[in-house]
Order: structure tokens, then sequence, then C-alpha cells
């Protein structure tokens, strides 16, 4: 699929007048747990022409497009992704440092990758994925539970206690949270991937009461141990001073 979702992106960079800088793969496929019916989630930012940002009124920051065969897009303005990054947005941080890239501009990625580790914010991300495994915790509590909302729980509930353990910005690929759980966890874990890459999204598969045990167990942990944690280091000025120069790149 990766020449469609070159040409998409340059198809959209003409109707748009747009560059875009950095395009991923985000979802199920970056994270290494795809289903075979799973979409493709490309996720971008990208820039204007520098006349584009002196305008006095507000603008449209966002790019979306679905496309017939699967190719499910959103794009944010490079604007808007600083506002985003000085929030320290989960969202934007998964999109930043996914394994699966399929365009990139490397000055702006290494330009981009200091202000994105500074501004990281453990206590704004670990309350992010909180969230998020506290709801999909729930979607699991019946005997008979979509695989896909058990990896969506295990995923955010291992970042969450990655953030917690390591303080650092938390790998998007599953395999590399598996470090965080013991060798019988972590076999039962990679036999269910194993298993969700032969069904598809919509699949139901009968709980690991054990295994579920241990989820609301790490949830429960992360949820107190949370409390504890920092925020980012914030410098405003040094952002105004990158975002100048990925404009004129």
């Amino acid at each position: 699929m990766t020449p469609k979702i070159l040409e998409k992106i340059r198809e959209i960079e003409a109707e748009r007048g747009i560059e875009v800088l950095l395009a991923v793969e985000s979802g199920s496929r970056a994270w290494g747990f795809a289903s075979p019916d799973s979409d493709y989630d490309i996720r971008f930012i990208y820039r204007h022409e520098k006349d584009w940002y002196l305008s006095p009124w507000d603008k449209d920051e966002t790019i979306e497009f679905m496309t017939e065969d699967d190719l499910d897009g959103s794009g944010w303005d490079l604007r808007k992704t600083f506002h985003l990054l000085l929030k320290s947005n989960a969202a934007l941080l998964s999109w930043f440092y996914s394994p699966i890239v399929y365009k990139k501009n490397e000055k702006f990625v290494e330009l981009f990758t200091p202000i994105a580790d500074t501004c990281f914010s453990p206590i704004a991300v670990s309350y992010h994925y909180l969230s998020m495994s506290k709801k999909y915790l729930e979607a699991c509590r019946s005997d008979e539970v979509k695989l896909k909302s058990y990896f969506y729980c295990l995923r955010t509930a291992l970042t969450g206690k990655w953030i917690i353990e390591k303080g650092t910005v938390p790998p998007v690929l599953f395999s590399e949270l598996l470090v965080l759980v013991d060798d019988f966890t972590r076999n039962k874990i990679e036999n269910l991937v194993a298993l969700k890459a032969t069904k598809g999204e919509s699949y139901y598969h009968s709980n690991d009461w054990e295994l579920f045990g241990f989820l609301e167990s790490m949830v429960k942990d992360n949820e107190e141990k949370a409390k504890n944690l920092t925020g980012g280091k914030v410098d405003k000025g040094e952002m105004e001073r990158v975002f100048r120069e990925i404009l004129a790149l």
C-alpha cells in the first residue's frame, strides 16, 4: 500500500498547496497488532507557504480524507502542531515516534525532536492513557471480549506503566512495552498477538480472567502512582525559534 499512500500524499500537497513534513502510520499497524482488515491510519504534519501564516484570520488547520481502499488520513498544520506540543499532546507524540514512516523531511525531524522531548509531560500523557485504559478495561469486563478492545486496554495500560517507571516518551511499538511484564504474562500476550493477526476487527474471544486481573491491577497501580509525576519543561521562546526555522526550510 505504500505507493498508494505516497501518491495520495502528493495529491493532497498539490490540491492544498502544502508540504507534508512528516507522514506516518498510526493505530494498530504502527502498534504491531493489526488485524487482516485493519485500516491504514495515515497521520501527517504539514506546512503552508510563509505568507499563509501572516493572515489575521483563523484558518482551517486540519486536513482529513478517507479513500475507498481503506486509507484513513488526518493531518495537522504546523502551527496547530506547535499548540498541541505545548500541551504535550499524546496523539502528536505517538505520530512523531511512529515506527512506520511514509514521508519525512529530515531537517524538520532534526529541529522538532529536541523540543518534542523537552515538552513531554509525564503527568499529562500519563493521565491521557489512564483515562483510555480505564474505559477499555470496562469494555473487557465480560466473558466474551472483543480482542481489539483487549489490546487497546493492554497498550494504554502498559504505556502508562512505562511513563511511571521510565519517565520517558513511551515507545509506539507494542512489543517494546512487553519488557514491563513477566515472562508468563508476556507469553500469554504474544499468543494473543498471533491470534489477532488471523482474526477480523470484530472478533470476540473468551476472556482470560487471570490476564484481566493483571490488567485491572496495573490500571489501579498506574492511577495511584501517576499523582507523583511531573510536567514538561516548556521553553516557548525556543519553540518560536524552531517554528520560524522550520518555516524557512
